[in-house]
Formats: structure tokens, C-alpha cells, sequence
């Protein structure tokens, strides 16, 4: 049994998360027509979500989406901004600080969280509000997020029927191959036990760059280990400069298919890394759909709580991230 059984407890509530969601959610009532942009805040486990959605939706949302995690929304947030806050406890005090700016801008607000004072101020001000259930760690609570998030871009489109039908496949193909897919990860980490000591470097496509986030993620608050993103094609233009002699890391690949040229420049970092005999592991999308994608999430969800086994930490705290929020308590 893993020494990280809670957080594999979580992980297997991966499909419940999403139906949880979809049978929660009711309908929005907006329309992207009424719009001119989309701003989606949130940070750590409460604001991947919006990455993922935002790169699902890339080629085919009619309007500009734009990530906020910080304390401020942009200058051009006005009458005609959509903006959804996504706080998992409901306390983070980044996004409230948006929420604040963004009723002053008299932009249009959506709430996606499980209470705290983001529920109680939505709830006073009328505000649209998405609840997930409570009792996860927001980094093993992403379905929730993500769901809604899907589900409420999908609505914007007049799409939302066919992601319902769409999610709903997805959680029962994740819920029918959760045990495979743990073995997978299990086996995963087996090719690279004698080098994972070595920091993780992922290289993702643009259609896989919130994935490679959310693995570096799940790395770093899960598995105590450093982990790094680089997206292709930007980082060839310069990471690869870095890229001579034996460099003290393990490499994985986020492959989504979706573009030759893109699969040529991974081939050729394969080849180039292999030549002094990096540990290269390719994780190619036999197809990219939502179902694929969701189940390389879980996959490497996993990976992470496994190398929190082999490092021997506890995957469940975070220690530093704890100590930070009391100095900044400090502070107020």
C-alpha cells in the first residue's frame, strides 16, 4: 500500500469530481456575443483548470482569454469582461483581491469554489456560483474546476449539451482504466528510478503546455522534487542552447500530435539528449481528445504520488507553502 494513500484516495475520486460537476451545474445564460473577452483568475491547484481550458478552447473560442494569478486584474476589465474566480477553499487571498477589482470594473463574475469568504461574497452580491465538494487538497480537487470551467466556456459557444455528453464519456472511460492507468505510472517510474535523484524537466507541446504545468505542479507539492516546463516550439529557440554535455535531469515529452513540424522538433531533441545518454521518456496522445488528455492527467498524477513514495516524503503536506501564508499573516 502506498505510504500516500490519502492523496491516492483523492485521485481516485478523479471521475467523481467530474460528475459531481455536471450534475451540479446549471446553466450561466450568457452568450460570447454580449462580450468581448474572458478573464479567468485563480492560482496553484484552483488555477491550472483555467490553463487547461483556456489550451482546449485555443482554437476555437471566438473571444481572447486571458489567466490572472496575482492580485490584479488588467487594465482593459470593463462592462464587457467576463471574469471566473476560481478559489477551491474560497479563501486565497489573490483572488479575492480580483474579485474586489473586478465588481468595481462592473465586469460579469462567476465564482467556481467549495465556500469561505469567496461563497459569502458571491452570495451577498448575487453572483453565479459553481460549488465543488469540500475536503481535498486543491491540487487533487482539479476536476471540479476544470469541469465547470469546460462547461461554462462550452455554454458561451451554445456547446454546452455536447460537453456534458462529452465529460460524461470521459469519466466513465477514467473510471473503467484508473487501475491501468496507476500501473502505467508505476511502470513510468520504474524506467527512470536510477535518474529521477536528477531534477524533472518537461517539454510539452502548446496543446499540452497546462498538463506539463500540472505535472511540474504535482512534482513539486507532491513529490518534494524539482520539475521544470519548457514549451515547444519557443524553448528551441533557446533552452536548446543549454542543451551540451550530461545535463543532471530527466526529461519527459508531452506529445499531442497536433502538429509535424512540432513532432520533428521532439524527435530531434530526442536524438540530440540521447547522444549522452539522457533518460528521454516520449508520452505521445494516440489521439487528441478530452478523454486522452484527462488520462495522461491522471497518469501523471500518479507518477507524482509514487515518487513521493520512492523519496519517502509525505505528498500530503506542504510545509513551506504553510509557513509562507502565516508570514504573510504578519503582514495584514
Amino acid at each position: 500500500m502506498s505510504n500516500n494513500q490519502i492523496q491516492f484516495d483523492a485521485l481516485r475520486k478523479f471521475s467523481h469530481q467530474i460528475t459531481f460537476a455536471l450534475s451540479n451545474y446549471s446553466n450561466h445564460g450568457l452568450n460570447f456575443g454580449d462580450y468581448t473577452n474572458v478573464i479567468i483568475g485563480g492560482l496553484g491547484g484552483s488555477g491550472i483548470g483555467a490553463r487547461i481550458t483556456k489550451t482546449w478552447f485555443v482554437d476555437s473560442f471566438p473571444l481572447p482569454v486571458d489567466i490572472v494569478s496575482n492580485y490584479h486584474l488588467p487594465a482593459y476589465a470593463d462592462t464587457k469582461s467576463v471574469v471566473i474566480l476560481c478559489s477551491y477553499s474560497g479563501n486565497t487571498e489573490e483572488t479575492l483581491s480580483i474579485y474586489e477589482e473586478a465588481r468595481t470594473a462592473g465586469c460579469k463574475m462567476i465564482v467556481i469554489t467549495t465556500g469561505g469568504k469567496m461563497e459569502e461574497l458571491a452570495t451577498q452580491h448575487g453572483i453565479k456560483i459553481y460549488k465543488g465538494e469540500a475536503g481535498f487538497q486543491p491540487r487533487m480537487a482539479l476536476c471540479y474546476s476544470l469541469t465547470s470551467l469546460l462547461m461554462i466556456f462550452a455554454e458561451l459557444k451554445g456547446e454546452a449539451e455536447t460537453m456534458s455528453e462529452n465529460l460524461n464519456r470521459v469519466a466513465s472511460r477514467v473510471n473503467e482504466n484508473g487501475v491501468n492507468y496507476e500501473q502505467e505510472a508505476y511502470d513510468l517510474l520504474d524506467m527512470v528510478k536510477k535518474q529521477i535523484p536528477n531534477k524533472v524537466i518537461v517539454v510539452a507541446d502548446p496543446w499540452l503546455e497546462g498538463v506539463g504545468l500540472r505535472f511540474c505542479q504535482q512534482i513539486q507539492e507532491n513529490a518534494k522534487h524539482e520539475a521544470f516546463l519548457h514549451v515547444l516550439p519557443e524553448a528551441n529557440h533557446n533552452v536548446i542552447e543549454s542543451y551540451y554535455g550530461n545535463i543532471p535531469a530527466v526529461y519527459f515529452f508531452l506529445r499531442s500530435g497536433n502538429n509535424q513540424r512540432i513532432e520533428s522538433r521532439f524527435d530531434f531533441l530526442t536524438s540530440l539528449l540521447e547522444v549522452e545518454y539522457h533518460k528521454v521518456i516520449n508520452l505521445v496522445l494516440d489521439e487528441y481528445d478530452l478523454g486522452s488528455v484527462l488520462a495522461l492527467i491522471y497518469r501523471l498524477d500518479a507518477f507524482s504520488l509514487y515518487l513521493a513514495d520512492l523519496r519517502q516524503v509525505n505528498a500530503l503536506d506542504v510545509p513551506n507553502i504553510a509557513s509562507l501564508k502565516e508570514f504573510l499573516e504578519g503582514f495584514n
